[in-house]
């Protein structure tokens, strides 16, 4: 061998490694099921409330299929319970993208008697027909959901493709097997699929794949001041759907939310973290889910969320 193979040899050797960060094998495992979808599926609609993981999403099928724009529309079941912030960051991301933007209202439901409004006023329960009735109208066969299996243990129990049946019913005790990542969307008409990209995902990803991406977020996600009141160890905010009830003190706390529900049932955290990288780190150190801390809608029973998602929920 001469003396410049040698040479050559060397430097092959020294070569580092070729490595895939596990943000990178997150986002390549998202963006291959959102092709899936796209090659299978006819009527495809991903789930866009303003709230973080759905924003993740959105820009995950950015990247799947640019330079084209995002091939199909993007709906919000709208209760009517929402944080003002979050909808003015959902109608810019939807202009700035040109998307079609469906919004299923559950106040129009209520006027036209599809549901009734719940004694206690919370609409998070009854925005499961108003979702259905927009699947059956529009004719939808997949729909993207931005549920993490770390969320909820209702969650960790469903494949990244969810079958539902004609009823929009989920059943955890018949899934589908989903080996190699192969995933199975055979449906019958009038049946969908559930698609959750980020099921592998966890709140701390989803956080460090913001800051990577500097994704804007919505700015309640950051800590501010805000007046609220405690019940039940939660601080909700102070709004026309929380009225401060006898015995409760307003407070001005320095607060944000982990999550982004309904105003009238989602909780804010104590925080002083009002940048990515604060919360990052809050994130790193807390023990307690983001809906385990902030979501009355699933304190209701222990299957609280099991319930719902049997009767058709995200």
């Amino acid at each position: 061998m001469s003396s410049a193979d040698t040479r050559k040899v060397w430097k092959m050797s020294q070569t580092k490694p070729y490595r895939v960060s596990h943000l990178d094998a997150l986002e390549a495992e998202s963006v291959f099921v959102m092709r899936e979808v796209m090659a299978e599926f006819e009527r495809p609609v991903l789930l866009f409330s303003g709230g973080k993981d759905s924003i993740v999403m959105l820009r995950l099928a950015e990247k799947a299929f640019a330079p084209a724009r995002i091939p199909f529309p993007v709906m919000h079941v709208d209760t009517g319970h929402n944080f003002p912030e979050v909808l003015d960051y959902r109608d810019t991301r939807v202009a700035e993208l040109g998307l079609n933007l469906v919004i299923a209202s559950v106040q129009e439901a209520i006027d036209s008697g599809l549901v009734r409004e719940l004694p206690d006023g919370t609409r998070n329960r009854i925005q499961t027909p108003v979702l259905l009735a927009a699947v059956e109208k529009y004719r939808f066969d997949a729909l993207f959901g931005g549920a993490r299996r770390d969320e909820e243990k209702a969650r960790a129990k469903e494949r990244m493709f969810s079958f539902r049946d004609e009823f929009g019913q989920w059943d955890p005790k018949n899934q589908r097997p989903e080996l190699w990542s192969l995933y199975n969307g055979r449906h019958h008409p009038g049946e969908s699929i559930r698609v959750f990209p980020l099921s592998n995902w966890t709140e701390l990803d989803v956080w460090h794949y913001i800051a990577k991406e500097r994704i804007a977020l919505p700015s309640i996600y950051y800590a501010h001041d805000r007046e609220v009141v405690e019940r039940a160890g939660m601080f909700y905010a102070v709004n026309e759907f929380i009225v401060p009830k006898d015995g409760e003190t307003v407070e001005t706390r320095r607060v944000r939310y982990r999550t982004v529900g309904d105003a009238s049932q989602t909780a804010a955290v104590l925080s002083d973290a009002d940048t990515v990288e604060k919360v990052i780190d809050e994130v790193a150190a807390t023990r307690i889910t983001e809906r385990g801390a902030t979501r009355g809608d699933d304190k209701v029973s222990e299957a609280a969320m099991e319930d719902r998602k049997r009767e058709g929920y995200f």
